[in-house]
């Protein structure tokens, strides 16, 4: 038999006291003595009272929780920006929903009611490589919940607060790490250029070739959603259309990875027949042979820093203050491939 829970009205009988003064005395409230709260403190807990958090938050029209969207959990930059994202969560006693939109629109859209629907307080997004214009984001907008952007963004309500890697440093980076390797003739992996940071890791690509006076060339730039599937393809493809390429720099480890698989089924040597460097530095990307020069993008300082961000727009969001964003400098890790 299901056992009933202990309410505020049995403390206050075993007590001899108004339930109105338990309920302030579990509220900590100032108009209670701290006798009297250590009293009915100690009774709830013999009794096992646990506090309706819901109905609570419900009369303050607040939660107490924040939505997170992610792509991948799987990926380990987005499970790096999770666990700075709930530590810092945690320390201000919020509680974290979770969700992945497996790189899907419909899905995202959904996850959007939903989080609406829970009455979150806030939400820190990384949108979907199908999301374009975002407007289902301004559902949040117009449910007064704050939003703010980590790694993927899009322009959906004018000027949002987000917090990035510059995207396009660190692909100018990659690239000229490349070319002072001795690379002349470099393939650039990219995702959908509907997301702005592959608009940007595309840029950084093409100014770095023309600081060095190499031509771009539009056919050595392959668009894919980046899986490693997509690099193992995109490597075959190029090396059958184009001779002489001798580097690789991937928007992404996972379709880097993916090329150096293809690269060592056919008997290539990397570094020195073809050099890569990927961009997110995922576990994976450390052991494999040869392990990979990578882009470390600190996913947990991201997360740490976005829901820091969060919580200040929570706390303003009745005032109207201005949108930050807030860009962190990348890393470049030099490994094998490109040694």
């Amino acid at each position: 038999m299901k056992k009933r829970k202990t309410t505020i009205h049995e403390i206050a009988k075993a007590l001899e006291i108004d339930s109105s003064t338990v309920s302030r005395a579990l509220n900590n409230s100032n108009r209670v003595t701290q006798k009297t709260k250590g009293k009915v403190l100690l009774k709830a807990k013999k009794l096992g009272y646990h506090r309706n958090l819901l109905a609570s938050n419900l009369r303050k029209n607040k939660s107490n929780t924040i939505g997170v969207i992610v792509p991948r959990i799987s990926r380990h930059f987005f499970s790096s920006a999770i666990a700075g994202i709930e530590e810092m969560a945690f320390a201000k006693g919020y509680n974290v929903i979770i969700c992945q939109s497996l790189e899907g629109l419909e899905r995202e859209k959904s996850i959007v009611d939903n989080l609406i629907s829970n009455r979150v307080d806030g939400v820190l997004v990384s949108v979907s490589m199908e999301t374009e214009d975002g407007g289902h984001l301004k559902h949040f907008e117009q449910n007064n919940i704050p939003l703010v952007f980590f790694d993927r963004h899009c322009e959906v309500l004018g000027n949002n607060s987000k917090v990035l890697i510059d995207d396009e440093l660190a692909a100018y980076e990659a690239t000229i790490h490349l070319i002072n390797k001795g690379c002349k003739k470099i393939v650039h992996f990219s995702g959908p250029q509907t997301l702005e940071i592959y608009k940007n890791r595309l840029k950084g690509y093409k100014e770095a070739l023309k600081s060095q006076g190499i031509s771009f060339d539009r056919e050595l730039v392959i668009t894919s959603r980046l899986m490693e599937q997509d690099g193992y393809n995109s490597i075959e493809k190029i090396l059958n259309d184009n001779e002489g390429v001798d580097g690789v720099f991937s928007a992404n480890d996972m379709a880097a990875i993916g090329a150096i698989k293809y690269l060592k089924g056919i008997g290539k040597i990397i570094p020195d027949e073809i050099a890569i460097v990927g961009f997110s530095n995922e576990p994976m990307s450390e052991v494999i042979e040869p392990s990979l020069t990578t882009i470390d993008q600190s996913g947990y300082e991201i997360g740490k820093t976005a829901c820091n961000l969060l919580f200040y727009n929570i706390a303003n969001k009745d005032v109207k203050t201005k949108h930050q964003t807030v860009i962190l400098k990348p890393i470049l890790i030099e490994r094998e491939s490109s040694l």
